[in-house]
């Protein structure tokens, strides 16, 4: 099997970190890097859409270059509860395949 292509870099890797009051809306960055010779696309998605906005939430990044994302967290009545965790995924692809 031959070895897959690392086409996204992420910074933060794991986790994006919303730090409150959750009385307004609160904003953190994700810097994704292209670390290939070839541009691509990508999508950012959310499980929690109407809590939090992305943006840009797709495009394209040139051969060698960086981005950075965006994530908001609206205002919010009650805190997530640990079942109710919102996860965050970005999908790459080669350009030409929007995502």
């Amino acid at each position: 099997m031959a070895k897959v292509e690392q086409v996204l870099s992420l910074e933060p890797q794991h986790e994006l970190k919303f730090r409150g009051p959750f009385t307004d809306v609160v904003t953190t960055n994700l810097k994704l890097g292209n670390p290939t010779d070839r541009n691509v696309c990508f999508k950012v998605k959310t499980t929690a859409p109407r809590r939090y906005c992305v943006r840009p939430n797709s495009g394209i990044i040139d051969a060698g270059a960086s981005i950075n994302v965006s994530g908001r967290r609206w205002t919010a009545d009650e805190e997530d509860s640990a079942e109710q965790q919102p996860h965050f995924s970005a999908s790459p692809n080669w350009e030409g395949r929007r995502p």
